[in-house]
C-alpha cells in the first residue's frame, strides 16, 4: 500500500489542502493518515483511491473539529500556537498553491462547518458521490447533498448590490497589489487624503484600538502587512467590498472599506473573534 500512497499522494494532499487550507496542516494530516494506512489490514481494499481519500478526509475532519474548539483563541498565544502542527513549509510554495485555489475560496470555507466543508470538498472539488461521504460524517446521502448545497451557495456568493461596485472591486484589487508588492506611492494614490483606518486591538495586539488619518501614514502603516498580503484576497464582507487575510488556514483578518469618488476614505481592520464571528464573508458570484 505504500507504493499506492505515493502514488495518490498529489491528489491526497490537494484534498487535505483544501479540506484544512494550510500546507502544513495538510503535511501532517498526510502523515497520521499514513499512519494509519500503515496499521490497517487492506486485504479487502477494492479502491484503493478512494479509500485512502476517506483516510486523508477522516483526519482532516478531526482536524477542523478540534479548530472549532479552538477558534477563539488568537493563533499568536498560548496553546492554540502549540496545538497547529508546525510542519516545515516553503512560504512562496503556499503562497503559489493559493493562488492556485484560489484564497477568496479558501476565506469562505474557513466559515462552513467541518461537514459543511467536508462534503463541498469531496464531492464539488473531487467528485466523490454522496453515498461514499455519508458514513464518513454519519449521516444518509440526503443529509450531506444538504450540507453541499448549503456550502456551495456559501462559496457562489451573492450578487452585488451598488452600481458602482466594479469599480470599489478594481481599487481594492489595486490596494492589495501594492501592499504585497510594496509600492507606497501606488498604495497612496488609492486613498482619499483625509482617509481614516481604523483597527481593533487584536489587530497588533495593543491595549487600546489604533486610529490612523491621513494617506501616506494609512499607506505606510500598510506596508507593515506585506506578508500577511500575499494570503489575503478580496472577497464579500457583509455584502460590500472587503478583503480578508489568512494564516494557517483561518481567517484572521478582515477589512471592511469606505469609498468615495472612486478613492478609499476609511478602512475597518478586524482581528477580534468575536467580530470576525460577526461578518458575512462570501467570495464573489
Amino acid at each position: 500500500m505504500g507504493e499506492i500512497f505515493e502514488e495518490h499522494r498529489p491528489r491526497l494532499r490537494a484534498v487535505a489542502y483544501r479540506m484544512l487550507g494550510s500546507l502544513a496542516e495538510a503535511d501532517d494530516a498526510l502523515q497520521e493518515a499514513w499512519l494509519r494506512v500503515d496499521r490497517a489490514d487492506t486485504a479487502d481494499v477494492g479502491n484503493p483511491a478512494g479509500w485512502l481519500t476517506t483516510v486523508v478526509a477522516r483526519v482532516c475532519l478531526n482536524m477542523l473539529r478540534s479548530r472549532e474548539h479552538r477558534r477563539e483563541e488568537p493563533l499568536e498565544e498560548g496553546g492554540a500556537a502549540e496545538a497547529v502542527p508546525a510542519a516545515a513549509v516553503d512560504p512562496e510554495e503556499e503562497a503559489l498553491l493559493g493562488d492556485q485555489v484560489g484564497l477568496a475560496l479558501l476565506v469562505v470555507l474557513d466559515t462552513l462547518s467541518p461537514a459543511e466543508r467536508v462534503a463541498f470538498v469531496l464531492h464539488d472539488s473531487f467528485g466523490v458521490p454522496f453515498d461514499e461521504i455519508a458514513p464518513l460524517l454519519d449521516k444518509n446521502p440526503a443529509a450531506v447533498r444538504q450540507l453541499a448545497s448549503r456550502a456551495r451557495r456559501r462559496v457562489r456568493g451573492a450578487p452585488l448590490p451598488q452600481a458602482d461596485a466594479v469599480r470599489q472591486r478594481q481599487v481594492v484589487g489595486a490596494y492589495l497589489a501594492a501592499t504585497r508588492g510594496g509600492d507606497l506611492d501606488a498604495l497612496v494614490a488609492l486613498l482619499h487624503p483625509d482617509v481614516v483606518l481604523r483597527a481593533d486591538r487584536a489587530v497588533v495586539p495593543t491595549p487600546e484600538p489604533i486610529l490612523v488619518t491621513g494617506s501616506r501614514p494609512v499607506a505606510e502603516g500598510a506596508m507593515a502587512s506585506m506578508g500577511r498580503a500575499r494570503f489575503a484576497d478580496v472577497v464579500l464582507v457583509d455584502g460590500q467590498v472587503g478583503m480578508a487575510m489568512l494564516e494557517r488556514g483561518r481567517v484572521r483578518v478582515v477589512l471592511r472599506f469606505t469609498f468615495d469618488a472612486g478613492l478609499i476614505t476609511g478602512i475597518d481592520v478586524i482581528a477580534e473573534p468575536e467580530r470576525l464571528r460577526g461578518l458575512e464573508l462570501a467570495a464573489w458570484s
